[in-house]
This record gives structure tokens, sequence and C-alpha cells, in this order.
């Protein structure tokens, strides 16, 4: 099943690419399995298999293992009592936990067993890939929408057309020879015209 979509990636990416992560699931989990990319090219597909295996081998140890330990825990503490019932704690502990340890690896190969012939690679539905491409859509709109009333309507929801824009006021121009607008009786080019005409530069900033 994966063997195509490898094999074209591997004739025009190999440059680029050592190994390759592959999802697979057995209909509960989802492993991500490592596997090289030349390799499982040049045996068609069946590194990938072996790359499988090995995962869902490590991972329901892994589980069953950490199980074990707490099965383990129980035990030690539920035979503390047999020194109350005058029985020897120790081979009770030692005749339960190798039960324990033997219900442990029958659960591994059953595991993973049933998982191994579970196992594919998830695809997803044409028709679901649509809906939710849809509803990607109506939410990109919604939430434009929602930007365009913040940012650009007013209070009623609409363009704010009430705002009102301040008039440009004109000063007419004082001549030289003019009285100054200051009321001094002086004429403009002695009075506030001298101070305008020696007014310093200011620097040009870029």
């Amino acid at each position: 099943q994966a063997y195509p979509v490898l094999k074209d990636v591997y004739d025009r990416m190999a440059h680029v690419y050592e190994n390759v992560v592959v999802p697979i699931s057995d209909g509960i989990r989802v492993f991500q399995v490592v596997t090289n990319l030349k390799a499982t090219a040049e045996s068609e597909g069946r590194e990938l298999s072996k790359a499988y295996e090995k995962t869902v081998v490590l991972a329901t140890i892994d589980e069953s293992w950490k199980e074990h330990l707490r099965e383990m825990d129980e035990l030690k503490q539920s035979v503390q009592a047999a020194t109350y019932e005058q029985k020897d704690p120790l081979l009770i502990y030692k005749f339960e936990s190798f039960e324990l340890f033997k219900a442990m690896i029958n659960k591994v190969n059953k595991d993973v067993v049933s998982t191994l012939m579970k196992g594919h690679i998830p695809t997803q539905d044409p028709e679901q890939v649509r809906e939710a491409k849809q509803r990607r859509q109506i939410e990109n709109l919604k939430a434009s929408k929602s930007d365009f009333s913040q940012y650009g309507a007013g209070p009623g929801g609409g363009p704010d057309r009430d705002q009102k824009t301040e008039p440009v006021r004109v000063e007419k121009k004082v001549g030289r020879n003019d009285p100054c607008p200051c009321g001094s009786g002086k004429k403009y080019k002695h009075c506030h015209g001298q101070q305008q005409a020696v007014a310093p530069r200011q620097n040009a900033r870029i």
C-alpha cells in the first residue's frame, strides 16, 4: 500500500531524505514507523514491514512491562499478610511472580500478533476532507466579517459616516509694511516679521 508512494519519494528526494516516517494504525493507536528510504525502495516495501514489526514489539513490551511492575508491587503488598497465616511469604512471592511473568509473556504475544494483523495506513475519506475544507472557509469568512465590524464599522454596524473633519483654516498673509497683527503699532517688518526672518533652519530627516 505504501510502496508506490515511498518509491516515488525515493526517486525524487533520495538526495535529501535518508529515513522516512510512516504512520501505521491498528484502529486504536497510531505508530510512527521510521524506516530507511533506500532500503524500503530496494526491498519493495519489505523493509517497512520489518520496521513496523520492530516498532510494535518494542511498544507492546514497554507497555506490558510497566503493567507487570505495577502487578508486582501489588503482589509484594499482598504477600505480607501471609506472615499472619504462618506461611512463607518469600515462597509465595516467587511462585506468584513467576505466574505473573508467564501471563505477561502470553499477553505480549497475543497483542503483538493482533496489532500486526490489524495494521494499516490511515487514509482520509474524500468527503470528510471536502467538508473540513468547507468548514475552514466558513470560519475564515466569519473571522473576516468580525474584523471588519470591529475595525471598519461605526456603532451602527456600517461605516462611520458621521465622523466630521475639521475645516482647513487659511490665515491672511501679512505684508512687510502692514501694521503688525500683535497691536504694537509697528510695521510688521520691524516687529514679528523681523523675528520670523532670522528663524533658524531645521535639519532634514530622512
